[in-house]
């Protein structure tokens, strides 16, 4: 598979953290595109103690590399920009509210919002994973707009049901989830079984 992952400025750095070491794993990824926004970098660095762009991958890996791109913002001429580029969906985890109105409203006004247009058009999955509360009539009608274009709402909503041991186990699970959904099932996710 051939990826795009996005972080955005809303709460929750881990979760793309734990995402994108799943993905970095994952045999079955050949190639990921990694796009922070600005807002993403004062995030990471206020919650994960990451600042810059310098060396943000191999911070948030863990270690080098050997298939995610990392692309500014700014780039409206990397290849996840186009449609032509070949490509099995996008995931935006964290997703701000204003990177989903930018989405929902077809602005495509950074490579974020411009890659998730692509996606939209070319018909492929775009997960949004949505991070704010309460969510005000704005939000909703945005997340109700995206989703009529396609995208999958995918809230970030954390279980509680596997009695995760910390708050990195909860990110881990939170982001198997996300990679299930696109058919990404990994080792480790927590299944829930019904009593016998």
């Amino acid at each position: 598979m051939n990826l795009t992952v996005a972080i955005t400025g809303a709460s929750g750095a881990v979760l793309c953290s734990e995402l994108l070491r799943a993905l970095e794993a994952d045999a079955r990824v050949a190639r990921i595109h990694f796009v922070a926004s600005e807002n993403a970098l004062r995030v990471v660095a206020e919650e994960l103690g990451i600042s810059g762009r310098t060396n943000l991958l191999e911070k948030l890996v863990g270690s080098t590399s050997t298939k995610i791109t990392q692309h500014s913002d700014s780039d409206i001429g990397a290849a996840i920009a186009s449609g032509s580029y070949p490509s099995h969906g996008m995931i935006i985890l964290p997703c701000s509210m204003g990177t989903l109105a930018a989405i929902a409203n077809g602005l495509a006004n950074s490579l974020i919002a411009r890659a998730a247009d692509v996606t939209l058009k070319e018909r492929r999955p775009l997960l949004l994973c949505v991070r704010e509360t309460p969510f005000n009539r704005i939000h909703l009608r945005n997340m109700s707009l995206a989703a009529e274009a396609g995208a999958v709402i995918f809230p970030v909503v954390p279980a509680f049901y596997n009695k995760p041991a910390d708050s990195t186990e909860m990110a881990r699970q939170f982001a198997f989830r996300v990679l299930a959904h696109i058919g990404l099932a990994q080792p480790g996710a927590y299944v829930w079984k019904a009593d016998e």
